[in-house]
């Protein structure tokens, strides 16, 4: 079956390239009149393969789903939609819409599916995609360039090597291939495209996209655009002393080291938390300068949106883009700085617990998307990485003990969740986030999750509370029990991080419970 339609791909192959002429032209408003994927898309639309639709979105960066994939091939091949001979699968009916074309697709023995399943919603990597196009059209060869990734040991080189050797795509130096990624909708295209019609085949390198992981909804989201943000109670509340805090880029050293006691003290009631740089959020609102946010991750039972609070407008940005299927690089450093991409100068300091996710990477870089400057670079031992967030593993006790500890000493800030400065609940809140628990952001909510825990049970890495009136009142502290009767807190404004005994004057009076999140 693989054979005859090869021949009949040739034989349409050899007609079209001799008269190849194409005009540039709209062709998805998405995609630019002028660009390389134009002309592609525009050879597919002559084979029947793609639809040109100048009023709809191509979606190039998204991630190309089995069932588009197995759609876009059946129209390129000219095969007919299969009514009859239906194959069976447990994750998709055979009266389903999609069925017609996975069954021409199944009977061409060109997808088939795996352990009874089709997955029609199913990503694909790049080397599942290459290995599906060169088995159809038969490609072969080798070439002297290679991949930095795809050695001559590889499972996929003689793949890549007939791709590269057919000029489908050419590596640069030191480009890597990356086999394991979600192959985009836009690169799927380019190349079967190449493959039938060798006038558009390319003769060098191509400028990578870092943005392939990226994908582009159409749909706002806001995201947190400095290193870190202060949720005011209201808005326009900040002084003229708090302006390093409230600019774009903020200052937050200058800005703590400046205040007096009394003028952190001031704070108090007055700002309600902090987010921090790429963190998305929700817009409630906007008065003249300032907006009303939602920190999207920082729980409270009021607000489904998350933690409220007023910022300057400067603070957030909107984008459209997901990054779902992106690495997400978690920030380990107390503090590190993010490069600029060409000249490797120093772009902005950013806190540790910041998440931001991550384009590319090399031997000593992660790439990272900023909410609104483009790629920068991160120090790889400055941060550690995952596919997924619920990837993280489980901390141990002592591995969060371990990471407050590094903290002793910081000078405490009222509503802090950054390493400029902490409040009692907002440490314990960024060393859980870091190692992939995201816990109530405030005390008194901290208190009512995990699993509830008697004194005489305490383990290190409890998360131990007190409360006014005697402990029977509302939760005003936290700390991180560390076993033998201490607890490592944030006390006060006046205070820096700190172990000592929780058996003790007003902590002894007022301890009101504990709870376990490990």
């Amino acid at each position: 079956m693989i054979k005859k339609i090869v021949l009949q791909m040739l034989v349409i192959t050899i007609v079209l390239t001799s008269a190849v002429s194409i005009s540039q032209a709209q062709v998805f408003n998405d995609v630019p009149d002028d660009s390389k994927l134009t002309e592609e898309l525009m050879v597919l639309s002559d084979y029947g393969g793609i639809t040109l639709t100048p009023n709809k979105a191509f979606r190039a960066n998204n991630p190309i789903t089995r069932y588009e994939m197995a759609e876009i091939l059946m129209h390129t091949l000219q095969l007919e939609p299969e009514y009859n001979n239906i194959p069976t699968y447990s994750d998709i009916a055979a009266n389903d819409e999609r069925m017609p074309v996975i069954a021409a697709i199944f009977n061409a023995r060109i997808m088939v599916g795996y352990d009874g399943k089709f997955n029609p919603d199913g990503k694909v990597t790049r080397a599942q995609a290459i290995k599906i196009l060169a088995q159809i059209y038969g490609l072969t060869g080798e070439a002297s360039q290679e991949y930095v990734d795809i050695p001559k040991n590889h499972n996929d080189y003689k793949t890549v090597q007939a791709f590269i050797a057919n000029q489908i795509f050419i590596p640069a130096k030191n480009e890597k291939f990356k086999p394991d990624v979600n192959i985009t909708r836009g690169s799927f295209v380019s190349y079967l495209a190449r493959i039938i019609e060798p006038a558009i085949r390319i003769t060098e390198p191509e400028q990578p996209v870092y943005e392939s992981c990226a994908i582009d909804t159409g749909k706002k989201r806001y995201v947190v655009d400095v290193a870190v943000t202060n949720l005011w109670h209201q808005s326009n509340q900040a002084r003229e002393l708090d302006y390093p805090s409230t600019k774009n880029p903020v200052e937050m050293q200058k800005w703590i080291s400046s205040l007096s006691l009394a003028q952190k003290k001031w704070l108090v009631g007055k700002t309600d938390t902090q987010a921090l740089y790429g963190d998305e959020v929700s817009l409630l609102d906007t008065k003249g300068k300032w907006q009303r946010i939602a920190a999207k991750d920082q729980y409270v039972p009021y607000l489904k949106a998350g933690y409220p609070g007023w910022v300057p407008v400067t603070h957030v940005v909107a984008t459209t883009k997901n990054y779902d299927d992106c690495l997400k690089a978690i920030i380990t450093a107390k503090k590190t700085t993010l490069l600029d991409d060409e000249t490797k100068k120093k772009f902005l300091e950013i806190s540790y617990a910041t998440i931001l996710p991550v384009i590319e990477e090399d031997n000593t870089y992660y790439y990272v998307e900023t909410p609104s400057d483009g790629i920068k670079l991160l120090k790889k031992s400055d941060a550690k990485s995952y596919q997924k967030y619920s990837d993280i593993a489980k901390p141990t006790a002592d591995t969060i003990i371990k990471e407050a500890k590094r903290f002793l000493d910081l000078p405490y800030l009222w509503a802090g969740t950054s390493s400029w400065g902490y409040d009692c609940s907002g440490i314990l809140y960024g060393v859980f986030r870091t190692h992939g628990i995201m816990i109530p952001r405030d005390s008194f909510y901290q208190a009512t999750g995990g699993k509830a825990v008697a004194k005489k049970d305490l383990k290190p890495g409890d998360l131990v509370f007190f409360a006014y009136n005697g402990g029977k009142g509302q939760v005003y502290h936290v700390g991180l029990y560390v076993g033998d009767g201490k607890m490592l807190h944030a006390p006060h404004y006046a205070s820096k991080v700190k172990i000592e005994s929780m058996n003790q004057g007003a902590y002894k009076k007022n301890y009101s419970g504990a709870r376990r999140y490990l």
